[in-house]
């Protein structure tokens, strides 16, 4: 698969590490607290367009600190490396260590946080994006580019690289939220 074109005014915010590390899907999300999902549309499958984030430069070090992370073994409630991660430690995390930006800790209460809810097709690297069972989210990861997100799936798994194309990522993808402005 190619590599994404570059962003406007800089250089390609994802490394050819990153195309090479794909993760297959799992069947399961990290649970933890859920919210009724508003407005969901699926997103699109096949080529993704560029879309710049607002701030490259913090967008790229969210991406470089997640991105090392894969591997990290999944914990229900974690939310170190030294410990393991859930989806949404691993979120909490990675803005944390970046950026010193202190998030809510659960999947609801980010999918609540402030920031704009953005269309598939308008996603940028570091957005947020959402997963639902039954109408309500189960799940979080954070989106690199390229139809592609980071995440913490679930027991027994670590972090890792999914499509949000995948099999059962595609059906469950209830939105996306930008918190870099």
């Amino acid at each position: 698969m190619p590599a994404p074109a570059p962003a406007r005014g800089g250089s390609a915010l994802l490394p050819a590490l990153l195309l090479a590390l794909i993760g297959a899907a799992v069947l399961a999300g990290c649970g933890g607290n859920r919210e009724v999902v508003r407005g969901t549309q699926a997103p699109p499958t096949g080529d993704w367009p560029v879309v710049a984030p607002e701030d490259p430069a913090a967008a790229n070090a969210v991406l470089m600190r997640a991105i090392s992370l894969v591997g990290t073994p999944y914990l229900y409630g974690g939310n170190t490396p030294q410990t393991g991660f859930d989806c949404s430690g691993l979120v909490n995390y990675v803005y944390d260590d970046m950026l010193n930006l202190a998030l809510p800790r659960t999947s609801r209460a980010l999918a609540e946080y402030q920031g704009p809810r953005i269309e598939p097709r308008q996603l940028a690297a570091a957005d947020l994006v959402f997963f639902s069972t039954g109408g309500r989210v189960t799940h979080v990861g954070i989106y690199v580019g390229n139809g592609r997100f980071v995440h913490a799936p679930s027991s027994g798994g670590t972090v890792r690289l999914d499509h949000l194309d995948g099999y059962y990522w595609r059906d469950h993808y209830s939105g996306a939220k930008r918190i870099l402005d």
